[in-house]
């Protein structure tokens, strides 16, 4: 049987962390200082290993890489994954290399391409945030999810921490999945996401329904995914992300 690591997770960021992360049940932080209580924060909690790879050999033997007619984007990242990435159970290493991934996807020079006026730099921090957290989130090869963290609930966990109406949470939402709809954005998405050990794949319709984003392995089942995902909001429908 495996024995789950349910110690506390404790990460330094470059960056300080909006302090209304606290709000969420398991989360307390405190400047650049976030620390987790797995037992408290996941709504599902069965793995206490992720895949990562070093994020700065990403940025150096990835991110400039261009497809060709015989190796897409998607094989690319699969062969670096295969030839760099490495298990940890080392969750604030999962979160500090996260961070960096989605400082980097969801950086300011975006923001006059996303055709949202209304869209701030401070909307960008937001996603950052959330997106880091939803690192730890996890579904295994055969399509089991099997990390679920508030995170997942997207609309409705970054309401609660930030404040924000129905209609700023779907514009969030919105560029969150923004990459599906612009391929330059995509094409980022996909070899970045190489540092986390797979591809981001969202269990959401084209509307906010409280099926968030997940780092998959390549290979993963997604058939057996959207089915556990069914059952997963079937059985536990009534969620609050509140304490």
């Amino acid at each position: 049987m495996t024995t789950i690591d349910t110690a506390a997770i404790t990460v330094v960021l470059p960056e300080a962390f909006d302090e209304r992360w606290s709000r969420l049940p398991g989360i307390q932080v405190d400047g650049r200082r976030i620390t987790i209580d797995p037992a408290e924060y996941f709504f599902r909690f069965e793995s206490s290993t992720w895949l990562v790879a070093d994020w700065e050999l990403v940025k150096s033997q990835l991110l400039n890489v261009e497809e060709t007619t015989q190796s897409a984007v998607e094989q690319l990242a699969l062969e670096f994954i295969k030839t760099h990435a490495k298990s940890t159970s080392d969750a604030a290493q999962v979160l500090a290399t996260a961070y960096e991934v989605y400082t980097y996807l969801f950086r300011d020079e975006h923001l006059s391409a996303l055709g949202l006026p209304q869209f701030t730099a401070d909307h960008l921090r937001m996603l950052r945030e959330a997106a880091t957290l939803m690192a730890l989130n996890k579904v295994e090869l055969d399509g089991h999810i099997s990390n679920v963290g508030p995170c997942w609930f997207f609309p409705a966990a970054t309401s609660v921490v930030f404040d924000v109406d129905d209609e700023t949470g779907g514009m969030l939402d919105e560029v969150y999945h923004g990459g599906w709809f612009n391929e330059h954005r995509r094409i980022e998405a996909i070899k970045a996401h190489a540092a986390l050990g797979g591809r981001l794949v969202h269990g959401c319709q084209s509307v906010p329904d409280q099926s968030g984003g997940v780092v998959a392995p390549y290979g993963a089942s997604m058939t057996a995914f959207r089915d556990d995902l069914a059952a997963f909001k079937s059985d536990e429908p009534a969620r609050t992300t509140a304490g």
